[in-house]
C-alpha cells in the first residue's frame, strides 16, 4: 500500500517536473518583449533674489526655443547692485591710471619755482663768496668770515639739488607696489561687476534648449522667493526611455545599441539608442507595466528616443535583431 502512495507520488512530481520544463521552454518565433515606460527630467527654472514676478512670457504646454525669454523677476535690486559694482570699477580703473602719472602741471610748477629760489639764493651766495675772499687775503676781514661764505655757497648749491630732485621725483608715478594694489583694484572691482551683471542676466533667463513648458508655479503680479522654481521645462533631449533587463540578457543591452520600442497610439518601428545602463541591480518595482512575469533581480536601462514622447507612456521594449 506504501508502495502504491510512494510510486503515484513519484510519477504526480515527475509530470509536474515535465509540465514546468515544457512551459520554460521559449516557443518557436516568440520574440523578447520588455516593458519600461517614458521618464522626462525637467528643468526648474528660478530666479537667485526674492521678487516680483514682473512677467511670465510661455504658458503651460508650450514649445519654447533654444534662448527664448521665459520670465523677469523685478530687477531693480540686482541693477542697483551692477551699477554701484560698475562706479567702483571706473573708479579704482581712474587710481591706476592716476598713479601711474606724475603730478600735474601746476604741482610741478611749484617745485620749478623753489628751484628757481634755490639757484637765486646760490647765486647770491657765491657772489657773496667772491666779494669776501680778497678782502680776507688782503687782511680786510678775518678768515673765519671766509669760512661761512664757503659755507653759505655750499648750502645753497645742495638746496638747488636738493629743489631739483624733488622736481623729479613728482614729475614720477607712483612707486611698482602702489601700482599693482592698484591693479588688483581694478580686478576686484571688475569681478564684482562681474558677478553684478550676471545676476541681472539670472532674474530674465531664457531657455537652455529647446523644450516644452511643463508647468508654471508663478504668476506676473506674484512674489517670488529666491531660487524658487518659477516654471518648469522638459527639454526633448531629457526625454527617454526607462526599462529594466534581467540579469541573464543584460549581455545583449550595451550604450550605444540601438533598440525596438512601441508604445499606445504611436507610430510604428520606433528606436531609440542606449546612454545608460545602471551598474548597480535592483529588485523588479512593485508598480510596472507589465504583462508577464519576469525574474525579480534586472537592471535598469535608459535610451534616448528619436521622437518626442510624453512622460508616464507604457513601452515594450525589444532588442534590433
Amino acid at each position: 500500500m506504501n508502495r502504491q502512495r510512494v510510486l503515484v507520488a513519484g510519477l504526480v512530481l515527475t509530470a509536474a517536473a515535465i509540465v514546468t520544463a515544457l512551459v520554460a521552454i521559449p516557443r518557436l518565433g516568440e520574440r523578447h518583449t520588455l516593458t519600461g515606460y517614458v521618464e522626462g527630467e525637467a528643468l526648474y527654472m528660478a530666479a537667485p533674489v526674492s521678487g516680483a514676478v514682473r512677467s511670465v512670457s510661455v504658458v503651460r504646454g508650450q514649445d519654447v526655443a533654444a534662448g527664448q525669454p521665459l520670465f523677469v523677476v523685478d530687477p531693480a535690486q540686482v541693477r542697483a547692485q551692477y551699477d554701484q559694482a560698475s562706479a567702483e570699477t571706473a573708479a579704482a580703473e581712474a587710481q591706476a591710471q592716476d598713479v601711474r602719472k606724475g603730478q600735474r602741471p601746476v604741482e610741478l610748477a611749484v617745485y620749478e619755482a623753489n628751484i628757481a629760489a634755490a639757484e637765486a639764493a646760490a647765486r647770491d651766495a657765491r657772489a657773496t663768496l667772491r666779494r669776501v675772499e680778497p678782502l680776507v687775503k688782503a687782511g680786510w676781514y678775518a678768515p673765519s668770515r671766509l669760512d661761512d661764505a664757503k659755507a653759505a655757497a655750499e648750502a645753497a648749491d645742495a638746496q638747488v639739488r636738493a629743489a631739483r630732485r624733488q622736481r623729479d621725483a613728482a614729475a614720477l608715478g607712483a612707486r611698482e607696489d602702489q601700482i599693482r594694489a592698484a591693479d588688483a583694484r581694478v580686478a576686484q572691482a571688475a569681478a564684482a561687476a562681474a558677478g553684478a551683471s550676471a545676476r541681472l542676466q539670472d532674474v530674465a533667463p531664457s531657455a537652455p534648449a529647446k523644450a516644452r513648458v511643463e508647468d508654471v508655479f508663478f504668476h506676473a503680479g506674484e512674489w517670488a522667493p529666491a531660487n524658487q522654481p518659477i516654471l518648469s521645462l522638459l527639454p526633448d533631449d531629457r526625454i527617454k526611455v526607462r526599462f529594466f533587463v534581467p540579469e541573464k540578457d543584460l549581455s545583449a543591452y550595451r550604450v550605444g545599441r540601438a533598440v525596438r520600442f512601441s508604445c499606445d497610439g504611436c507610430a510604428g518601428g520606433l528606436t531609440a539608442k542606449i546612454d545608460y545602463v545602471s551598474p548597480r541591480p535592483e529588485f523588479t518595482p512593485p508598480v510596472i507595466y507589465s504583462r508577464e512575469a519576469r525574474d525579480r533581480l534586472v537592471y535598469m536601462i535608459e535610451a534616448r528616443p528619436s521622437t518626442r514622447l510624453n512622460p508616464g507612456q507604457p513601452v515594450d521594449v525589444e532588442p534590433l535583431a
